[in-house]
């Protein structure tokens, strides 16, 4: 058994998502490590990590505006506004979403469906840049 790790800088340019698949698959192709497992974690509390459809950019506009109004910005209850009215709306979506993702990997590859990618998901209105982690273990 095999492990090794990664981290993946994303520079978002504001809300969305950002599909790093080919990055951890141009990584992934690099280790010899043929089956396994991959887990990809987020460092951030106002970015999450999605598998989403890669076909249909509607998709992810879509949810990124369902999310937008489960969240919506400037909203009476919310306390934490210290670093702008976009901030805790970011907080409470990447809460609803995911801070690590598992991927099999068999073949020495991605065992993701044929319309899957990886998404940073990008919660607030600014760019920032985004590190993911990734470990992977296998043979």
């Amino acid at each position: 058994m095999h492990q090794t790790h990664n981290q993946f800088e994303i520079h978002s340019q504001g809300k969305g998502l950002y599909d790093f698949t080919h990055d951890v698959a141009r990584w992934l192709s690099g280790t010899g490590i043929r089956a396994g497992l991959l887990t990809l974690f987020v460092q951030h509390t106002s970015a999450s990590l999605v598998i989403q459809e890669n076909a249909d950019p509607d998709v992810r506009r879509d949810l990124d505006a369902f999310l937008s109004r489960l969240a919506p910005e400037h909203d009476s209850l919310y306390h934490h506004a210290m670093e702008g009215p976009d901030d805790m709306p970011a907080h409470i979506r990447a809460a609803l979403t995911q801070t690590q993702l598992s991927i099999p990997v068999i073949g020495g590859a991605l065992a993701l469906g044929a319309w899957q990618g990886i998404y940073l998901f990008e919660h607030r209105r600014s760019g920032h840049i985004r590190r993911v982690v990734g470990h992977l273990i296998g043979e």
